[in-house]
């Protein structure tokens, strides 16, 4: 009875994520360096024309695709940091722990610096080639991180492994920025500070097909997770496939981070702390809850994060790397000091 009276209550502080989700979007699409009147935004919004054409296609080309970024990558993330977390009964565990934003950031380093090895076919990269080579060095570890996983039975182990190849991308990286030039490796930084609004139509159809596939793998596996919390054991016992549960966590967690890194750049602490705000705010351990929960948490915590870095008031952005660090860093330091130890 007491677990049924704390589901219903789970239930229902679930509730208020969806329309905080829906305010946040509406401030999003409201701020900008150009200022629109909020009625005129409504008006563009319900299909009306706008009295300033420019009106429309600022909303839709640029605040529209963006606010819609945001949601998308911060759900995706915020499901790959869940998952990860529970797999791995980590509560530091986040998205990237499998070293797939590091295998990106070094496929995307030989694109913006293969200067360095004699090749100057890449020195101004088009959007579509970014993307591409982010998710060629994704697959490329998720491959690895595969073949491993069939090996190790361990889910430390593999967090170890997967930690160490992120720690050897990361290693060749710095070699070819200290043999690049100083205008190549500015390019590779600008894209390491994670951007949300260079995305076009297409490429958000493309960004949302992908986390579609990556979300419905991750709720298909909602009874694996929920037993993987007591244990291995108590997760046999209930008749779990140990190893093809895992396999599709990792999946679903890496089609999710590849997808959100290829086209968004590696943002960081987003899948780390909502998790932990989440659960904070429902008190349930049940990823039926936890997983549709995340995913407005995940995608009102990047709009927020975005409204802030757009500085209201003024012309310049922050990079939104910066912004989530400074949310998700008192995170991890409360999960720390909260439990003094890093596992669930």
């Amino acid at each position: 009875m007491a677990k049924d009276t704390m589901e219903m209550v789970a239930h229902k502080r679930w509730i208020v994520l969806p329309p905080l989700l829906v305010l946040l979007f509406v401030i999003n699409l409201s701020l900008g360096s150009v200022e629109i009147p909020f009625g005129e935004i409504i008006s563009i919004l319900v299909g009306k024309p706008g009295s300033n054409p420019v009106w429309s296609d600022i909303v839709w080309d640029f605040r529209m695709t963006k606010a819609l970024t945001c949601i998308l990558a911060g759900s995706a993330l915020s499901i790959g940091g869940l998952q990860m977390q529970t797999l791995f009964r980590n509560a530091l565990a986040g998205p990237d722990v499998m070293g797939l934003s590091s295998g990106a950031s070094l496929a995307v380093s030989l694109v913006f610096m293969s200067q360095a090895f004699g090749f100057g076919s890449f020195s101004t990269p088009q959007p579509w080639a970014v993307a591409g080579a982010a998710s060629l060095g994704c697959s490329i570890v998720f491959l690895i991180i595969v073949v491993i996983s069939q090996r190790l039975q361990d889910n430390t182990s593999l967090l170890i492994v997967g930690l160490m190849i992120g720690a050897a991308t990361s290693s060749l990286v710095s070699v070819l920025q200290f043999l690049s030039k100083a205008e190549e490796q500015q390019s590779f930084l600008l894209w390491t500070f994670g951007s949300l609004g260079r995305l076009n139509w297409v490429e958000i159809r493309v960004l949302a097909v992908i986390l579609l596939v990556g979300g419905l793998i991750g709720l298909f596996s909602t009874k694996s997770l929920n037993a993987w919390l007591l244990g291995n054991n108590y997760a046999e016992s209930l008749g779990v496939n140990l190893s093809r549960a895992r396999f599709l966590i990792i999946v679903s967690t890496c089609i999710l981070t590849g997808g959100v890194t290829a086209f968004c750049g590696p943002i960081a602490f987003v899948g780390l702390a909502v998790p932990h705000l989440t659960r904070l705010l429902i008190r349930t351990n049940n990823h039926r809850v936890l997983i549709p929960s995340v995913i407005f948490a995940g995608g009102s915590l990047m709009l927020f994060c975005d409204t802030i870095a757009q500085l209201p008031g003024s012309t310049y952005v922050l990079p939104i790397n910066a912004i989530t660090a400074m949310i998700g860093a008192p995170v991890v330091i409360w999960i720390i000091l909260r439990a003094k130890r890093v596992f669930i």
